[in-house]
């Protein structure tokens, strides 16, 4: 195909030179994801002084470990990360559960004003999270949940439901009712259709789903901060910043406390990107 021809059909005049630019925007986009990552983790392996040395050094000349221990000794590391992952875990079975039953009711029951209901739950989830700390905190205070997981897997479940739902529900569209008409002519009631059949047929979009309510809980901060004072009950971000002194700022030993609490999710997606990246493929082309 001549030039001329290639940009009346929308094409680059030069085929190379294309192919030159999205490898050029792909390799920004990888740089930028993961060169924080990196120098985090470099960063980890340096001691306080090769740190604030100058010139600086990209590579630790003299690796060590103690930042890591220092991670766990300075502070109850192990403890901030079972309070993140109880958490995580709980808001993310919670938030998949509900959200099932509402994309269910908005795929298949003929709703009234379906679109407004679907207006609705976007619109619910475009409200910034300040503007919801202090009623999200008065009703824990009222419910005497302060200092407690229940507090922080409450608000992460409705904050994680508007996503989950439109998630669920553009996947439940595309799943044949037959198969669940099926189920129900075999004896299973309609509920019981919904987690025999259809969930299981949509399990891209339930990994999707999860995997996003699970990274929205492990890495929210704000709420964690307020309703959980209590020292035993905080979570990994909080506890990351009790690091830091009133003029001291251990960078290597915070990284080293970064480090850990990145582990968790980079392997979550290394298991499941393949399931992820398709949920969100399909469910964009569904909806």
């Amino acid at each position: 195909m001549s030039p001329a021809a290639r940009v009346a059909t929308g094409l680059p005049a030069n085929p190379l030179a294309g192919r030159g630019l999205r490898l050029a925007a792909a390799a920004i986009v990888v740089v930028n994801g993961f060169f924080p990552a990196v120098w985090i983790l470099l960063t980890s392996l340096k001691t306080e002084t090769e740190l604030v040395r100058k010139p600086i050094t990209y590579w630790p000349r003299n690796l060590t470990l103690d930042n890591y221990l220092r991670a766990f000794t300075d502070q109850p590391l192990l403890r901030f990360l079972g309070n993140s992952l109880a958490v995580a875990l709980a808001s993310t079975a919670l938030s998949l559960v509900v959200a099932a039953l509402a994309a269910y009711a908005i795929a298949r029951l003929n709703l009234r004003r379906r679109q407004l209901i679907l207006t609705a739950i976007v619109a619910s989830s475009m409200f910034p999270l300040v503007t919801l700390l202090v009623p999200i905190f008065e009703t824990m205070r009222a419910l005497n949940l302060l200092n407690t997981y229940t507090a922080l897997v409450l608000p992460y479940t409705v904050l994680n439901l508007p996503v989950c739902t439109l998630v669920l529900a553009s996947f439940f569209e595309g799943i044949p009712r037959d198969l669940e008409n099926a189920a129900m002519i075999d004896g299973c009631t309609r509920v019981g259709a919904l987690w025999r059949v259809v969930v299981p047929l949509a399990a891209p979009g339930v990994f999707t789903a999860g995997i996003l309510a699970f990274v929205n809980a492990w890495d929210e901060f704000l709420l964690a901060l307020s309703l959980n004072a209590n020292a035993s009950m905080r979570t990994l971000p909080v506890g990351i910043t009790l690091y830091q002194g009133e003029f001291t700022f251990p960078w290597p030993t915070i990284s080293a406390a970064l480090v850990v609490a990145i582990v968790p999710i980079a392997v979550l997606i290394a298991l499941f990107q393949e399931r992820v990246v398709g949920g969100l493929t399909q469910g964009g082309m569904k909806g």
